[in-house]
């Protein structure tokens, strides 16, 4: 009988635990915090790692400063867009996958609205913010015209291809990124996004093979399935793989 009773209070525990944000979260949290009730240039790393109830070693242990803990996830979109393009393969068109690609950006910020709408205006008032966004940007552009530059290492004029193309898809992607946060993350953000990547595809692309006849019959669904953790450019890679069968 009182072994019976105690395992429910571990369970609850064991619960508590779990529930319990992970530390970088909490940090993240707690920052966000204090950004918008002081502001930025008013809060320190100090009154974070206080709100948040560690201390600062744990903070630098996940942000190398604190403009880091702003945009926390970039480091993994990016990871994920590079090995999204390294499992390219032939039967891939370069232009779609570097606009495939520049979706996971999309992605990320889509996952939590919310907190894409608080870092876009707070990046806005920060001048020095704005300056580490713009060198992440610049990180995706590299990613993207390294992955062209191999794909048209035989064309004349290769290199000069691949960063124009790289460049357009970014500014496309971001035009209709931004639109979507000044709308406070209302609407598709999906669809504006390849509206905006369409032209891209339309200018640079290689045109789509023809359609064949249809037979009145309606769309296939396609029903993905994948582990719950998996990276997104594994997830896009396994519903390109699923809709590229016969």
């Amino acid at each position: 009988m009182s072994s019976s009773n105690a395992t429910p209070g571990r369970d609850e525990n064991a619960q508590a635990v779990t529930a319990k944000p992970p530390m970088r979260d909490a940090l993240v949290a707690a920052a966000f915090q204090l950004f918008l009730e002081r502001g930025y240039e008013q809060t320190t790393v100090d009154d974070i790692v206080a709100l948040a109830g560690v201390g600062r070693r744990s903070f630098f242990r996940y942000f190398p400063s604190k403009e880091d803990v702003v945009f926390p996830d970039h480091e993994r979109c990016l990871a994920d867009m590079t090995a999204f393009l390294a499992a390219s393969g032939e039967e891939h068109e370069p232009v779609r996958r570097v606009c495939d690609a520049a979706r996971l950006v999309l992605l990320m910020y889509a996952e939590n609205p919310t907190f894409s709408v608080q870092r876009y205006r707070l990046t806005k008032q920060v001048p020095g913010l704005r300056a580490y966004e713009l060198s992440v940007v610049w990180r995706y552009e590299r990613a993207l015209a390294e992955y062209l530059r191999e794909c048209f290492a035989g064309r004349r004029d290769g290199t000069l291809q691949a960063d124009v193309i790289a460049a357009a898809v970014v500014a496309a992607h971001n035009n209709a990124l931004r639109s979507w946060l000044r709308s406070d993350g209302q609407g598709d953000a999906s669809a504006a996004v390849d509206h905006a990547l369409g032209y891209v595809q339309s200018a640079f692309g290689a045109a789509p093979p023809p359609s064949p006849p249809g037979d009145g019959q309606p769309d296939d669904v396609v029903v993905v399935v994948s582990r719950r953790g998996a990276p997104l450019w594994r997830v896009v890679q396994e519903i390109e793989t699923t809709l590229g069968r016969d």
